[in-house]
């Protein structure tokens, strides 16, 4: 299983890298929306499609995804639809992980589809429009959910106490939560010190957030976004909990589903952009 999982990681870099850091925007914009259709395949099937049908929705958000770049919006939009998305994500997110795992499938399936549609398709814009505003600024936001994750993971496993969501994720404990910020608030600092050594063209999240609202603004908004990465890691996890699957598909030998290794992303790149239009 260890050797799949680090063939399937090295292919996966192999592939991103050079999208990350080429110059102009459609590698970049085509590969992850490719992702983002394969995710929505995956939700089709976690919310009761099968077969054809489930490919439809995977083909929608990848034509919504279409639309936008030719249409420009890949490289900038303006900042509300980054608030609608905290709006959604923030009281949306929080009513369904209250409601819990039961309350879920009982939702229509219009509705449930259509929560993924936009979840996704949001987020691919995000993505799109951070890789345009710099490659210093869109790996900022990945390595914050990233160090989010490995925080919590080894916080968890050495001090893990008191259960977060055992209905839902029963591994995840506040002690790794704790954790997990604590290691984006470090990588915060190591950021913003790398940006003045460098002098970045484009300034990553940390920077840019200070510049804008101060250090311990930047500090609230990046506690903020690690808790939202917590948000969409639980949420995911909901909808496959209450359909009684493992991961969200075999798609990556020894990761399980695209959707499993993007679900923290999905909330907090909109909700990154929306704190650095203030």
């Amino acid at each position: 299983m260890l050797l799949q999982r680090v063939i399937t990681a090295a292919f996966l870099l192999a592939v991103l890298l050079p999208a990350l850091f080429a110059p102009m925007l459609w590698p970049f914009a085509l590969l992850s929306l490719a992702a983002i259709g394969a995710a929505a395949w995956e939700w089709a099937r976690l919310n009761g499609l099968q077969g054809a049908r489930a490919y439809v929705l995977g083909l929608v958000v990848s034509a919504g995804g279409l639309l936008a770049y030719e249409l420009g919006w890949a490289q900038g939009v303006p900042a509300w639809p980054w608030w609608a998305a905290m709006l959604m994500w923030g009281l949306g997110g929080a009513w369904v992980l209250r409601t819990g795992v039961a309350r879920w499938p009982q939702h229509a399936r219009v509705l449930r589809l259509l929560v993924g549609f936009v979840m996704l398709w949001c987020g691919w814009l995000a993505m799109s429009n951070a890789k345009a505003t710099g490659v210093n600024f869109l790996l900022s936001i990945f390595c914050l959910v990233w160090a989010a994750d490995v925080a919590a993971y080894f916080g968890g496993r050495a001090f893990g106490r008191k259960k977060l969501a055992p209905a839902i994720s029963p591994g995840k404990s506040w002690e790794g939560v704790w954790s997990g910020m604590a290691g984006v608030v470090l990588l915060a600092f190591v950021w913003m010190a790398f940006d003045r050594i460098t002098a970045q063209s484009v300034s990553s999240l940390y920077t840019q957030l200070a510049d804008r609202v101060g250090v311990v603004g930047m500090l609230a908004g990046v506690l903020f976004l690690t808790s939202m990465s917590v948000v969409g890691d639980l949420f995911e996890s909901l909808v496959k909990r209450s359909v009684g699957a493992k991961d969200s598909s075999a798609l990556l030998p020894g990761h399980g589903g695209v959707l499993d290794r993007i679900d923290a992303l999905l909330p907090v790149f909109p909700l990154a952009l929306a704190l650095v239009s203030l």
